[in-house]
């Protein structure tokens, strides 16, 4: 058994994340089983090994996928890999629609935009990846594998963020490319997905106690009780999307959470990254606003007779006018607990910035462990 598989060929298969942040967590969690993926999809005969790569801590924005591309060429020589596969959270783009993946015969390396991908990224990386390793040699024409072992699947029938492909399927550089609307909607959902709300709304737990506080000293006032009864449905509405608007803007004011186009950031990238960033912003006090919205409810009901209420607003009160108290509160607290935002820890509320990529202290680059 050992003496058969030393003679097995050996193919050695890089993937890298860049940055070394939430593609690192993809990576790590598909660098576990994409050998028995590989010799199940591509070739069983073929003693598959996968390297594990941290690229820089943020990827080149200025070349777009060819600059990508050539250092990701670079990598594999350097570490004598066979192939190598980035993941990247950087959004691509080629004739003006989003680029799912590009692989390169010619420098053996294909790269994969997570954003591109939706929200079921590892589901279509772990489709994806295979199938590219497989286009790779096939079209590199490895002399020491049989050429038999190389049929790869079809992928743009495997993932469904793939419209068609682009590229000289003779030259081996072939685009995998979105379609132009539905394309963008996935790359946006994508971009929130990978920016990772969870952690922009733990980085807003500041902002929660100062509107909670507000929100606790508003329902002791019966003037504001009178307000909310006195307001229609369509002007309270309008009041809590300005304490959201009020919230967002403020948070990217005062902690310059804005991308401005540059040398390296071309006008079309600053724009994603800063929708990215709004999306992913909107998204967490949306959540911190419904949070806000329930406890008062909460609080009002424990705090508030109902006894009290009538005889504020002078009529029959119901269930539906402590949801009223609730709204205009929380509305007003928003507006209260953007102000207190700007003592949020700075780090916290960058990192939902999307071109911001902090180190991460859990990764390290292989050159230097």
């Amino acid at each position: 058994m050992a003496t058969s598989e030393q003679h097995r060929p050996e193919i050695v298969v890089g993937l890298v994340a860049t940055p070394p942040d939430y593609p690192a967590q993809v990576v790590a969690r598909l660098s576990a089983e994409l050998a028995d993926r590989l010799a199940e999809r591509v070739d069983p005969d073929v003693r598959w090994t996968v390297r594990e790569g941290w690229g820089d801590v943020a990827p080149r924005r200025d070349g777009g996928v060819e600059a990508l591309l050539d250092d990701l060429a670079r990598r594999r020589a350097d570490a004598r890999w066979d192939v190598a596969i980035c993941l990247t959270d950087l959004p691509l783009h080629t004739e003006r629609v989003p680029l799912v993946a590009h692989a390169s015969a010619r420098r053996r390396v294909a790269a994969v935009s997570l954003p591109a991908l939706g929200l079921r990224q590892l589901r279509a990386v772990r489709s994806a990846v295979p199938d590219l390793v497989g286009r790779l040699l096939a079209d590199a024409s490895e002399e020491r594998v049989p050429a038999a072992g190389w049929a790869p699947a079809e992928l743009a029938g495997r993932i469904a963020a793939i419209h068609r492909v682009v590229g000289e399927v003779d030259a081996g550089e072939l685009g995998y490319v979105a379609s132009r609307l539905i394309g963008r909607v996935r790359l946006l959902t994508g971009m929130v997905r990978a920016n990772r709300p969870g952690r922009a709304l733990l980085g807003l737990s500041k902002l929660l106690v100062g509107a909670f506080g507000a929100a606790a000293f508003a329902l002791t006032t019966n003037t504001i009780w009178q307000m909310g009864d006195a307001l229609g449905g369509l002007r309270l509405t309008v009041i809590m999307l300005l304490g959201l608007t009020a919230l967002v803007a403020w948070l990217i004011v005062a902690h310059d959470l804005w991308e401005k186009p540059d040398r390296e950031t071309p006008a079309e990238l600053a724009r994603l990254f800063n929708l990215g960033t709004i999306l992913t912003l909107t998204l967490a006090a949306a959540v911190s606003y419904l949070v806000l919205f329930a406890g008062t409810i909460l609080a009002a009901a424990l705090l508030i007779d109902t006894s009290i209420l009538e005889q504020s607003l002078q009529r029959p009160v119901a269930f539906t006018d402590y949801l009223i108290l609730a709204w205009i509160i929380s509305s007003l607290a928003t507006v209260g607990g953007a102000i207190g935002s700007g003592l949020e820890d700075e780090n916290t509320v960058r990192a939902a910035a999307y071109g911001y990529h902090p180190e991460p202290g859990g990764w390290r680059d292989e050159k230097d462990a």
